[in-house]
């Protein structure tokens, strides 16, 4: 795993500190996730890729975000008590960070400089904007949030 990724210090929900080097080898897809949003459904299509590749290789991990439309206003017990009653994730969900600004988690900053947006932005334009990253740690993909999980299966399946 590239050594600066695999450094940047995380937070689980439950409050333990860990970092991508866990996840080391691993083929990642990282989402900025709100549990009040538009897109909450795309839980599910995201866990059935998390359990259909996870025994590959492949973990989808999960940000909780309340940058855009305070459709993640919960606490950390809240979130994972909603997303455990109405989505049963099995993939790791951590704290409530942002993703863009000043105060953007260091992870979300290398991964929008990695991988810019539509016309070379890199703010995030919404909830459940993900990012694929191959086993050495390379961002290879960016996608918007209307991409449903679904679609993504081929992008993971040439990276396993």
């Amino acid at each position: 795993m590239d050594s600066e990724l695999g450094q940047i210090p995380l937070t689980t929900i439950d409050g333990r500190a860990c970092s991508l080097a866990g996840f080391a080898g691993k083929v990642l897809l990282i989402v900025n996730t709100a549990s009040r949003c538009g897109f909450t459904p795309q839980y599910a299509g995201l866990e059935a890729l998390h359990r259909q590749f996870g025994p590959r290789g492949f973990a989808v991990l999960g940000f909780p975000c309340n940058q855009f439309g305070h459709q993640e206003p919960g606490n950390s017990a809240e979130i994972a008590e909603f997303c455990n009653l109405n989505y049963q994730l099995s993939f790791p969900l951590f704290e409530r960070i942002e993703v863009n600004g000043e105060h953007a988690h260091p992870l979300f900053r290398h991964l929008k400089q990695a991988a810019p947006g539509a016309l070379g932005t890199e703010a995030i334009k919404w909830n459940f904007t993900k990012f694929l990253v191959d086993r050495s740690a390379r961002v290879v993909a960016r996608y918007a949030p209307a991409t449903a999980p679904e679609k993504l299966a081929a992008d993971i399946e040439a990276l396993l």
